[in-house]
């Protein structure tokens, strides 16, 4: 997976040492994640939703569900091209003026899932990243007459960057 800086000028980051480099810490904020906030254009003008997510590892995606009509499909027809922010906020740090935060930038493409089999595996991914006891919600939504009717992306990782602000910890550390 490509790692590219979209937090720096051409020749890197502004502060490298707010980088995140590691593909698992990457992968972990992504993973625990509960919201990815998609923007995407229609050529005019930039369009924001925040949605929540599943995210399959394995296949390198995101799964996400929603209506079957508006604005937002409209423009992924249009222009799939997508990039996405998963923020981890660990809170404002007091005393500093500062804020304690991890995030992780996604670049990708917008899939329309039509396959039921996938449609049943999205919807399984994403009940078991948000859900503390996933079985029941799965027993009454995973049926296949319901499946039909959801609208499912598919967003492929093409690159993901992270970032990072100064650890909770060290707001302890610095109080006299």
């Amino acid at each position: 997976m490509e790692n590219e800086s979209v937090h720096g000028t051409a020749s890197g980051p502004r502060r490298p040492d707010s980088e995140i480099t590691d593909p698992s810490v990457l992968d972990e904020i992504v993973r625990n994640g509960r919201t990815v906030s998609l923007a995407f254009s229609d050529g005019r003008e930039p369009y924001l939703v925040t949605m929540n997510h599943g995210f399959d590892e394995q296949e390198r995606c995101l799964y996400l569900h929603c209506a079957q009509r508006g604005r937002k499909i409209d423009i992924l027809r249009k222009n799939p091209r997508v990039f996405g922010q998963v923020l981890e906020d660990r809170g404002y740090l007091h005393g500093q003026c500062d804020h304690a935060y991890r995030t992780v930038h996604i670049r990708g493409r917008c899939e329309f899932v039509e396959d039921l089999s996938e449609k049943e595996h999205a919807l399984r991914t994403m009940i078991r990243a948000l859900e503390a006891d996933p079985g029941p919600v799965e027993e009454r939504t995973l049926k296949p007459g319901a499946i039909k009717g959801v609208c499912i992306l598919r967003i492929r990782i093409e690159s993901m960057t992270g970032k990072q602000g100064p650890s909770p910890k060290q707001e302890a550390s610095s109080q006299p």
